[in-house]
């Protein structure tokens, strides 16, 4: 049996990561929560996007701050403004996109274990202030093998970047 202790994550402190052009600040992990969650606070431009991707064995919860995300599940999308929350239940796929000019948001996943892959695939955030040079396009089958390992299908591209849709 695993006893979880309780824990404060002060708003400042958390473990930042660059990934694929967002800085992440994770406040929670598995080895904190006793693998019952973690919770990652994101910071993106607009046109952030990630691609459409199915979890298997996660739920995911976005919960914006400030900022507006477009967040498809399934076959539905919503428009999820500063203070909304938006579900993803595990088996769905879905995606999201940043439409405001930026947006700060929480990602909770329950339960823990896939916030390994950010790290895996992530690199420190040692200057919070600018993101590191990216892959365009990124290596789509280093990141289908990566995801795999973890139970998780890419399903398809990002969205459309604003201003790109017709």
């Amino acid at each position: 049996m695993t006893i979880v202790q309780p824990f404060s994550a002060p708003a400042d402190q958390g473990r930042d990561i660059w990934h694929m052009g967002a800085l992440m600040r994770f406040k929670a992990v598995g080895e904190d929560t006793g693998g019952q969650f973690w919770l990652a606070e994101q910071v993106s431009n607009r046109g952030y996007a990630s691609p459409l991707h199915r979890h298997t064995n996660e739920d995911e919860l976005f919960i914006v701050l400030d900022g507006e995300l477009s967040i498809g599940v399934d076959d539905r999308t919503y428009q999820a403004a500063a203070g909304s929350i938006t579900f993803a239940p595990r088996g769905l796929a879905h995606t999201f996109q940043v439409e405001s000019p930026e947006a700060r948001f929480l990602i909770l996943s329950t339960p823990a274990g896939f916030e390994r892959w950010f790290f895996e695939t992530g690199m420190p955030a040692q200057e919070l202030t600018v993101p590191p040079a990216m892959e365009l396009p990124p290596d789509i089958e280093g990141l289908i093998r990566s995801l795999k390992a973890y139970d998780v299908e890419l399903v398809g591209p990002p969205p459309m970047p604003p201003g790109a849709r017709g």
